[in-house]
């Protein structure tokens, strides 16, 4: 039987046991998949070089259950050079599909968006429009469409509230209050407006949070400390 070859990502490793690690990709076919690399000590031999994130990789996996063992591995193209908040932005990419995705579903555009949001950060095109077009489509890949339907109504603010949606402000939550206009706005993409843009922000940082247990991002902090 040929091998399977399939385009991938590195999206995380850590060390396992002696000349061993467990590396998370982020792959054409199937998804998210963790897989047992044996890296090796001498150079011929030594695949830890070749793990590199935001490096374009062609993969053969083998084994029947969830986790796999790296049968062979190659760089397909030239690494994406990111670099100061654009490389921290590609982190938090890594870092959102590491926590959130589930293991072996084949998200039909994830492989070929995150590529192309790696394009834009490796050309410095302006972060914020990527990082939320990629927060809104995880949602959708997860089946978490956000419903603005509730914006119909006649209020002019509203909470976000995971389990029910918005919901008019009708008596004082802890949860952040959203103006209706930026809410339409962001419904319809339009994001002209500063205001609306950092409104999105606050959105999609509240659901993400949710989503996460309210567990910090790693990546997160290195915009803090930068």
């Amino acid at each position: 039987m040929k091998e399977l070859e399939q385009h991938a990502f590195l999206l995380h490793s850590r060390p396992l046991r002696d000349n061993q690690v467990i590396a998370e990709f982020l792959t054409e076919l199937n998804g998210k998949v963790s897989a047992i690399v044996y890296v090796g000590t001498s150079l011929k031999s030594n695949k830890k070089a070749l793990l590199q994130p935001f490096t374009p990789l062609i993969i053969v996996l083998k084994g029947k259950g969830n986790l796999k063992t790296l049968n062979r591995i190659e760089v397909s193209s030239k690494s994406f050079l990111l670099t100061s908040d654009h490389l921290y932005s590609g982190f938090y990419l890594n870092e959102l599909q590491v926590r959130l995705l589930g293991e072996h579903v084949p998200y039909e555009n994830l492989y070929g968006l995150y590529k192309h949001c790696l394009v834009q950060l490796a050309e410095k095109k302006s972060i914020e429009p990527i990082l939320r077009r990629f927060e809104n489509s995880l949602l959708e890949e997860l089946g978490l469409t956000i419903d603005f339907s509730v914006l119909n109504e006649q209020d002019e603010q509203f909470y976000y509230l995971p389990e029910q949606g918005f919901i008019p402000v009708v008596e004082n939550l802890t949860q952040p209050r959203y103006c209706k206009a930026h809410l339409v706005a962001i419904n319809n993409q339009d994001f002209s407006d500063l205001e609306v843009r950092k409104t999105h922000k606050v959105l999609m940082r509240q659901i993400i949070n949710h989503l996460l247990g309210g567990k910090p991002l790693n990546s997160r902090q290195l915009f803090k400390k930068r």
